[in-house]
């Protein structure tokens, strides 16, 4: 389960566990414990999480304008594409 840094506390670290699931999540630097993640995953979170931030720039996404899903997901496809060629 990819993470971000701001929920980096044992009672999560736990649960995901529990849930069988590994947890990415980095340590904090006030942390003692040295961090044990895969850097490469935790990089391509961090990517597919800007390309949303990215996606939220066109209003009609961030709004949803469109009520139906079919024209929803057209447009989201298509700022996507946008999003994609720049």
């Amino acid at each position: 389960m990819l993470i971000d840094k701001g929920y980096d506390a044992d009672h999560f670290r736990a649960a995901i566990r529990q849930a069988r699931a590994e947890p990415v999540i980095p340590f904090t630097k006030s942390r003692a414990a040295v961090s044990r993640h895969d850097k490469v995953l935790y990089k391509e979170r961090n990517r597919v999480e800007r390309f949303f931030n990215k996606l939220k720039q066109f209003r009609r996404v961030a709004t949803r304008y469109d009520k139906l899903l079919a024209n929803f997901m057209g447009f989201v496809t298509l700022a996507a594409i946008a999003i994609l060629l720049r």
